[in-house]
């Protein structure tokens, strides 16, 4: 059912699959990937691997030809996160894809960085308004 905001050129499903479908019913990643981790193609296949992969996993490893976070190609497949790093840890345990996670990154949350945080977020909120 198509709603009022709905466009009807754009396909909402592209695979036309339940998430559970898609991953096989698995829930949990076999590799740890975190939704900044970048994934790359190795350009390599596994001895005995038929090389034939299903629309989704071919699908996401033609997005990552170059570096690409994992939250890119969920937002490219249109799908969550969650089913996304199933889908890559699939195609990284088959050694078709390699993961970088970044390193540990500390923010800093202190009173200086929130002001400028607050200032910076009050004075786009006044560049679009005519008053």
């Amino acid at each position: 059912m198509i709603g009022p905001d709905a466009d009807p050129d754009v396909d909402s499903d592209p695979f036309q699959a339940r998430p559970y479908a898609l991953t096989g019913g698995r829930t949990q990643p076999r590799t740890d990937l975190d939704i900044i981790s970048l994934v790359c193609a190795t350009g390599k296949r596994r001895a005995g691997d038929s090389g034939v992969l299903n629309p989704i996993h071919a699908a996401a490893l033609r997005l990552c030809a170059h570096p690409t976070s994992v939250a890119e190609v969920a937002a490219q497949l249109r799908l969550s996160i969650a089913v996304t790093k199933v889908i890559l840890s699939d195609l990284i345990h088959m050694g078709v894809l390699v993961d970088q996670v970044p390193p540990d990154i500390t923010f800093s949350t202190g009173p200086a960085v929130l002001e400028a945080v607050l200032t910076g977020l009050k004075s786009l909120s006044f560049e679009g308004s005519s008053s």
